[in-house]
């Protein structure tokens, strides 16, 4: 859906200062202005006008937006302009990424009164956090962050200001071994494995904690399966290579999730995209301005000064101001200039966090979602339980090499179902095309389920997925410390000069790295920090 030139409208005269659509899966296009009192006025049938207070040099020009209207599922492709800015960049601080973490320090460094400055390479908002609604069922279809894990205050407290609808999951868990479905009797076995790990020992891999431990696991068939399982489980949940991710980060990841009983799991009614939303409109009442579709190549600094290059279709373009903070992903911050979306940081960032950036690796994922005909599983009665069917399923768990776990909408009965692809098998799809994936896709739960691919074919009616290993603005999908990581995210977490600042999920502190409540936490973390050692001041553009 494209539009053209807005009109200008007047009686009372208003200001644009800035448009960006509601959410990456919407054709609504907020327009946030400057002098006028009204709210939630139509411009047409599309546009949302909101009133924003503030002194914002911006004049009308010719303003035009483009936004994805709704596209067939089936053939859906992530958009390459949702939206073209227009507005201020003056700042006290300016942030580089417009996923959670950065959203977050924004919308709390303008409630202290700073003016931000947001630059996204994307051109959509959110990050990792990508949602788009199905046209069918109108249910939120997640590419990126899904659950909700555990009773984090620092990601329940906007839901439920907000009066968010949030479901927890429910359902059987099955699993398939040997071409046979049978309920799921492995949890314990696995619980008692990971609660040998102590991380009061030399760090060491997963993997070498397993074949330490249970060395002569392979004359022990009982004990040998629940080792593969340890292995899933750490490979799936954390997309980690078990054979650096360490234990003692493991571990602490372990006490964390007991503090807030991260073993639930819930959803938002309407998908993460609210929690953008609720972002955004923090933001829309404040002096912030942000730009997407904006490239940072370099970052020059020096204490109390920061010079941030970038290029977007306009051209190269430079912004400076006292403070910067970053929130690229880990991958990213690893990446090596000229690679696209890698950062030059001049000079070099310190000793100690470069080490820290080694200590830490990124997960690989590939998801799949698809949208059926009908709910076909809830007629199958595995040959185990011959009185019982998978009507109640909420996760298949398996040894597939392509897709080996699956998990479907419950408590909502929609026919949709979600295959995951971790590690290895991310490995083997990444960079494949979509007919690959939604092939390998449906072999894969055909198999599981006893129902050939052939035959899945005719009921399957949309498939989403995206791959986050190839956008060259994630590399990947969360984060994970490896052998020896004791104490990195700590050093990637750490201020430069006053300078420059580090937030993300991989920066988090509190054992929640790689979870968007553990990337929400940075995000205040940076604000906190930056509010102890600054006054406002204000960016310029070059």
């Amino acid at each position: 859906m494209s539009f053209g030139p807005l009109r200008k409208v007047s009686d009372p005269p208003i200001k644009v200062i800035r448009v960006y659509p509601v959410t990456p899966v919407s054709s609504v296009v907020k327009i946030f202005v400057h002098g006028s009192s009204q709210r939630n006025r139509l411009f047409g049938r599309e546009f949302t006008e909101l009133s924003l207070g503030g002194r914002v040099p911006f004049e009308w020009t010719n303003v035009s937006a483009t936004a994805c209207g709704r596209q067939d599922a089936s053939t859906y492709q992530l958009p390459l302009h949702w939206i073209r800015f227009a507005m201020s960049t003056d700042a006290d601080v300016i942030v580089i990424g417009a996923g959670v973490s950065g959203l977050a320090a924004a919308a709390a460094l303008t409630k202290s009164g700073r003016k931000v400055l947001i630059l996204e390479a994307r051109d959509w908002l959110g990050g990792r956090v990508l949602t788009r609604q199905d046209p069918v069922c109108q249910a939120p279809i997640e590419f990126g962050a899904e659950f909700i894990h555990g009773l984090a205050p620092g990601i329940w407290k906007p839901f439920q200001k907000r009066n968010v609808n949030i479901s927890e999951v429910a359902g059987d868990n099955w699993c398939c071994e040997g071409g046979t479905l049978s309920s799921c009797d492995f949890f314990s076995e696995v619980e008692d494995i990971l609660e040998k790990m102590d991380d009061r020992s030399p760090d060491e891999s997963f993997a070498s904690f397993l074949q330490r431990c249970f060395p002569d696991s392979k004359q022990n068939t009982k004990q040998q399966a629940a080792k593969e399982r340890a292995l899933e489980y750490v490979s799936g949940f954390n997309a980690a290579d078990p054979e650096l991710v360490g234990v003692h980060w493991l571990v602490k990841g372990m006490r964390a999730e007991e503090e807030i009983e991260g073993d639930r799991a819930f959803r938002p009614a309407t998908g993460y995209a609210c929690l953008i939303d609720i972002f955004l409109d923090e933001l829309s009442h404040a002096d912030v301005s942000i730009q997407t579709g904006t490239v940072v190549e370099e970052i020059e600094w020096e204490h109390g000064h920061s010079t941030v290059k970038a290029h977007s279709p306009e051209g190269v373009r430079n912004f400076t101001a006292p403070r910067t903070i970053v929130t690229l992903p880990l991958a990213v911050l690893q990446a090596a200039p000229p690679e696209l979306g890698a950062v030059r940081f001049i000079p070099s960032l310190p000793e100690p966090k470069l080490k820290a950036l080694t200590k830490l690796e990124m997960g690989k994922v590939i998801r799949v979602v698809l949208r059926f005909r009908h709910r076909f599983w809830d007629t199958i009665s595995p040959r185990s339980k011959r009185s019982k069917t998978l009507a109640g399923m909420s996760f298949l768990f398996s040894q597939d090499q392509w897709f080996p776990t699956w998990w479907t909408t419950l408590p909502s009965k929609l026919p949709i179902i979600t295959g995951w692809a971790p590690f290895r098998s991310a490995e083997r799809l990444s960079g494949r095309d979509r007919s690959f994936v939604v092939a390998h896709s449906l072999q894969s739960l055909g198999a599981l389920v006893d129902i050939a691919a052939q035959d899945l074919e005719p009921l399957l009616e949309a498939a989403y997925f995206h791959d986050w290993q190839s956008d060259p603005f994630s590399r990947g999908a969360y984060s994970y410390g490896k052998v020896g990581a004791d104490g990195a995210q700590e050093a990637l977490a750490s201020p430069v000069e006053d300078t420059l600042f580090f937030a993300g999920e991989a920066t988090d502190t509190t054992g929640r790295n790689g979870t968007v409540d553990g990337a929400i936490a940075s995000g205040r973390r940076v604000t906190a920090e930056i509010l102890r050692c600054t006054r406002p001041h204000h960016a310029t553009q070059k």
